[in-house]
């Protein structure tokens, strides 16, 4: 597709946010980290080395992520396998854990903040879609600036790539789910997810990357936000 079609077709961008619009640092691992010494301190237990916690920290996120179980039902599962008092009990702390950590572990892209107010001018809305949870999502986006819709896959009970998550997406910025430019660095949740619900996927191949060639083929490819606005 030209360049000259996308920009007339474009009424509006959505972004994935890890590792698009910022990048965590590992902050819900670190806080799990942080659970583990506090769930130690009160008589509980490591269930392996530091390492092979870390591996099950990973696991543990990545299913929840996959929504496979809530972040409250992985909270809940890890402290209990550690032998904590009152496991549930730690849910809504590690959920303030990960809030208060985002200003010191969120970076955002360098480009981002300017990227995002380049596109407000140019009146075209921008919302996010990202598969978490709130309001940890919600305060990663505050972190770039972000005042559009921020659509998360744990409030939809849908999670990318499902076109559920993008058609919850269009819905949230008013605009018709073919004229909708969708920005994420996944190929197979980003990319393939947005172009198979009829959005026109963005891949941003930040890491020079191979794409899979078993996926749908992104309709743009750029490597850094700024690029995207000679697309819009």
């Amino acid at each position: 597709m030209e360049t000259q079609n996308l920009r007339r077709g474009i009424t509006a961008v959505g972004f994935d946010f890890d590792h698009t619009l910022g990048i965590d640092n590992k902050l819900e691992r670190v806080a799990f980290l942080q659970l583990l010494d506090a769930a130690c301190e009160q008589g509980g237990h490591c269930i392996g080395t530091l390492v092979q916690e870390i591996e099950r920290i990973d696991a543990l996120l990545a299913n929840q992520r996959a929504g496979l179980f809530t972040i409250e039902t992985a909270v809940e599962r890890f402290m209990r396998d550690r032998g904590a008092r009152e496991p549930a009990s730690w849910i809504e702390r590690y959920k303030d854990m990960c809030v208060d950590m985002v200003a010191a572990f969120v970076i955002p892209q360098p480009d981002a903040r300017d990227v995002l107010r380049k596109i407000r001018e140019r009146g075209i809305r921008c919302g996010i879609l990202t598969n978490g949870w709130s309001p940890l999502q919600q305060h990663k986006a505050m972190r770039v600036g972000f005042d559009g819709p921020i659509v998360v896959s744990a409030d939809l009970g849908v999670q990318k790539p499902e076109r559920a998550a993008f058609e919850a997406l269009a819905r949230a910025l008013a605009a018709p789910i073919e004229e909708i430019a969708y920005v994420g660095d996944t190929p197979a949740l980003d990319v393939a997810g947005s172009v198979q619900a009829g959005m026109i996927g963005v891949w941003l191949d930040a890491e020079d990357v191979k794409y899979p060639a078993d996926l749908p083929r992104p309709t743009e490819v750029i490597h850094n936000l700024t690029e995207l606005l000679s697309l819009v």
